[in-house]
């Protein structure tokens, strides 16, 4: 695969430099085997998230300069949500920090004890805020997402027969909401078809049960739809990212994905009684509502932001350029979901490292390795981020998938830097049955794998 030139030109560099294996060592052991836990300047090529961690362009920079920073009716809040509108049609918009805020006010205004909460597959924070609420958090994914090799299209699609029976089995009233994550983060990164979205909206309109896009990489997931689905091949991304948002009640977002900038989110909604609910919640957690806990500038960076996103040239080199270290990896025979994701490429460890157990936490074990041999920051989608849960007899029940993700952050990283990942880990694989797994030594009781101690076995 030849890569794409990037259609950008670089004005502003950052210099990143490499430690040696022995000062790796000494820090990880520090870090408590957590890469969390690494100072960042440690890092060599951080891929830990594409959260956050995307490169501004000129224009969102300038964007920094102009926003009002006024409390109240703050100009760049207006700019914000004439954006946001014009992109989804959904008329109330509150701004909030960052993704996860936005999840806890819609959760904490919808969601109550004992509810049933179905998402294609929930990732971290959101199931941590559906369970915060005393609800259950269950995943509905299709099974061709749990097979990391088959190349299937659209892996992050809903199950509806499973999503039907789910409905049937616990009755509406029981289910406040349904979340699609857009592309499905936990599930490789892997986007959901306009169809399934349609036939999800249509089987929950039959039982009055609102439906809710987690909306981080919805322009990506765009960029699937019009790449894998004939019908929409001559519509834009625009025209196709309002159809999307078309067949849902609201959404949240991190900005920090798709909107292109260091922090930020959203919530956008149909229903004004809903709205009003969340913004008084809101003015006592987060802020006024039109600034949610942001400066007026970095409203501003996101308003910019979500409109350069749905450029088609930027969405072509970000798909490929994602694809590259894919195609790399895969023709040395590394194991990964299949076929590459839109923000991530995903290892899966359980091929990888098929002499650790689950419970010896293989995807965890990798991600330390890839440190150590290269100073190259990953993170672990496994057991450490979702502990095992207990079936009705008693007994254990691991993740479906052991995942390492090297998550690219947007108009940061050369081919170059990608060339090294994969020779990294092309390096580990010839020596990966001497790897030993890891015990967890200490764990908060949500999102413990944001702080937990660990230490070899």
């Amino acid at each position: 695969m030849k890569p794409l030139p990037e259609p950008f030109k670089v004005k502003v560099v950052e210099p990143i430099y490499q430690t040696t294996e022995q000062e790796r060592k000494e820090i990880i052991e520090q870090a408590g085997y957590n890469v969390f836990k690494i100072p960042a300047e440690k890092v060599y090529i951080d891929l830990l998230t594409d959260s956050g961690t995307s490169a501004m362009s000129d224009r969102q920079w300038s964007g920094l300069v102009v926003g009002d920073e006024a409390y109240a009716g703050s100009r760049s809040f207006y700019h914000l949500k004439e954006v946001v509108q014009e992109i989804t049609g959904l008329e109330y918009v509150i701004p909030t920090h960052q993704g996860r805020m936005a999840e806890f006010l819609l959760f904490s205004n919808l969601v109550k004890e004992g509810d049933i909460v179905p998402n294609n597959t929930h990732f971290d924070t959101t199931r941590a805020n559906v369970e915060y609420q005393k609800a259950v958090a269950v995943d509905v994914v299709i099974k061709e997402a749990k097979d990391p090799a088959l190349e299937y299209p659209f892996k992050g699609n809903i199950d509806i027969n499973k999503l039907k029976s789910l409905i049937e089995h616990y009755g509406p009233e029981r289910i406040p909401l349904v979340m699609i994550t857009i592309t499905n983060n936990s599930g490789g990164g892997q986007p959901v078809s306009m169809h399934n979205i349609r036939e999800t909206k249509e089987l929950l309109s039959k039982y009055g049960i609102p439906l809710f896009f987690d909306a981080c990489r919805f322009a990506e997931n765009a960029y699937f739809i019009k790449m894998r689905e004939s019908e929409y091949k001559n519509r834009t991304i625009p025209e196709i990212v309002r159809e999307m948002f078309s067949y849902v009640d609201g959404c949240t977002m991190s900005a920090k994905k798709d909107g292109l900038v260091n922090i930020g989110g959203f919530i956008a909604l149909r229903d004004k009684e809903l709205y009003q609910k969340i913004t008084t919640m809101m003015i006592l957690m987060e802020g006024f509502p039109t600034y949610g806990g942001l400066a007026g500038r970095d409203m501003e960076a996101i308003a910019l932001g979500l409109k350069e996103v749905l450029n088609e040239a930027y969405l072509e080199y970000r798909i490929n350029h994602v694809k590259y270290l894919g195609n790399l990896l895969i023709e040395a025979d590394i194991p990964i979901i299949k076929p590459t994701g839109g923000h991530a490429v995903y290892i899966d460890a359980k091929s990888f490292l098929p002499h650790i157990p689950q419970e010896q936490l293989p995807a965890q074990t990798l991600t330390v390795e890839l440190y150590l041999k290269g100073g190259i920051r990953a993170v672990e989608i496994g057991t450490l981020m979702f502990p095992p849960t207990k079936d009705e007899n008693g007994n254990l029940k691991y993740t479906d998938m052991e995942l390492v993700r090297l998550a690219i952050p947007r108009r940061v990283y050369s081919y170059a830097h990608l060339e090294y990942v994969a020779d990294t880990v092309a390096t580990i694989w010839k020596y990966a049955e001497k790897l030993k797994g890891y015990k967890i030594i200490y764990q908060p009781r949500f999102l413990r794998h944001f702080t937990a101690i660990l230490e070899p076995l």
